[in-house]
């Protein structure tokens, strides 16, 4: 049996059987009153202050990395790793409407099987059917800067889409990377499990 495999499910029934011990969903309101006066920068500045200084944490757990089918040739996806080990830590907060708001640094193996390296800010809307600590789902973006191999680990700068599925601590989170023919449209998914 592969060992990373093996590693990886086995966060994450522990992650999941520890969200379900604790099924209390304590995270602490941090709001600015006057943030609806403010210029969109400002409001960005705000929100990663506010999410900077939130008392609650988040690890995250790289899971896939789906190269799209229909946008590749054969031979260049048997080459391609999808299996993203890695891990990352975040700082997050949910703000007066409910929206998720995060901090992260994340590291995990490419489609080269080359670790890569990033770090952003990260927000959703969010909607929540029925209780905060139940089923949420979200759809937001992620401003984030990353590192690649192939552009010798320069700085490059990156704007994706996110979107969720949570339950209690536990969030199966997903963005994808849009691009021409046979290179990025990748679906990247990972599990983040707030403590």
């Amino acid at each position: 049996m592969d060992f990373s495999y093996l590693v990886t499910r086995t966060l994450f029934f522990t992650a999941l059987i520890l969200s379900a011990s604790y099924p209390v969903y304590s995270n602490t309101d941090i709001t600015d009153p006057t943030i609806n006066k403010k210029t969109p920068w400002q409001k960005l500045k705000n929100n990663i202050a506010l999410t900077w200084n939130a008392p609650d944490n988040e690890l995250y757990i790289p899971l896939n990395a789906w190269h799209n089918r229909w946008a590749y040739d054969k031979e260049k996806i048997s080459n391609y790793n999808e299996r993203a080990w890695g891990i990352g830590y975040g700082k997050y907060r949910y703000d007066q409407n409910d929206n998720w708001h995060a901090l992260y640094a994340m590291i995990f193996m490419d489609s080269h099987t080359k670790p890569q390296p990033i770090v952003g800010y990260g927000y959703q809307k969010m909607w929540i059917p029925k209780k905060r600590n139940q089923w949420r789902f979200g759809i937001g973006f992620t401003a984030s800067i990353t590192a690649r191999h192939e552009y010798h680990y320069l700085p490059l700068p990156l704007a994706l889409p996110l979107f969720s599925i949570e339950y209690n601590r536990i969030v199966l989170q997903s963005t994808y990377l849009p691009s021409p023919y046979n290179e990025g449209n990748v679906l990247f998914t990972w599990i983040r499990w707030q403590f």
